[in-house]
């Protein structure tokens, strides 16, 4: 197994990049997709987010209202490391089942991670990093999310530094440019991939900081 880490701040087109790897053969274990199948309505994690927060984090359906669940941890440091307590551990066990999976095959597999940059991965046979300016970033997000430019700020001020991202990756794809610009740099990222070393046995774990 080649195990390669893909990260990059909201905005950053990281899913487009994602989901092109993905046609090309890629094995995706996306955080963010487990995150919201974890969260859904019945589930454990989901309860435990209501027990914690109120029924008014879920709609009438039992689904969740992630605006409002949002609204409750955002500015609030403990009210967001009780959420983190609830979701962070679920999610890991469900990530490391994936890549037990996948551990004996050839497949290259993408660990898809927006906090790559806290929650570093030990053995990673490269990074990928998707870059692009920041004030591009936010024009995207007010204009294909329709979200307001003030709130598009805040979320990017609240990740990890564009530098400090650029800072871990083997390779970058800039994606301040169109489409066909990004559909070469992934071809080129894609092969770059399939030459990598696999992957050490315990690889994908999280790092010990």
């Amino acid at each position: 197994m080649i195990l390669v880490g893909l990260t990059g701040g909201i905005g950053s087109g990281k899913t487009t990049v994602s989901t092109m790897l993905a046609a090309r053969g890629a094995v995706i274990i996306d955080a963010d997709q487990i995150t919201r199948e974890l969260q859904a309505p019945g589930t454990p994690v989901l309860a435990q987010i209501v027990s914690a927060f109120g029924v008014d984090v879920v709609d009438e359906n039992g689904a969740l209202v992630r605006p409002a669940l949002a609204a409750k941890v955002f500015g609030d440091p403990e009210a967001l490391a009780k959420l983190n307590k609830i979701v962070h551990p679920a999610v890991g066990r469900e990530m490391a089942a994936r890549l037990e999976a996948q551990r004996e095959t050839d497949n290259v597999v993408v660990l898809d991670i927006p906090l790559l940059v806290e929650n570093p991965r030990e053995g990673l046979s490269g990074t990928l990093v998707v870059d692009l300016p920041v004030e591009l970033a936010v024009d995207r997000l007010v204009a294909h999310r329709g979200m307001d430019r003030g709130d598009a700020e805040a979320r990017i001020a609240r990740q990890a530094s564009r530098e400090a991202r650029v800072a871990i990756a083997d390779r970058v794809i800039d994606n301040s440019g169109d489409v066909k610009s990004l559909e070469r740099q992934v071809d080129e990222a894609w092969e770059w991939m399939r030459q990598l070393p696999p992957a050490a046995a315990d690889a994908g774990r999280v790092a010990r900081t």
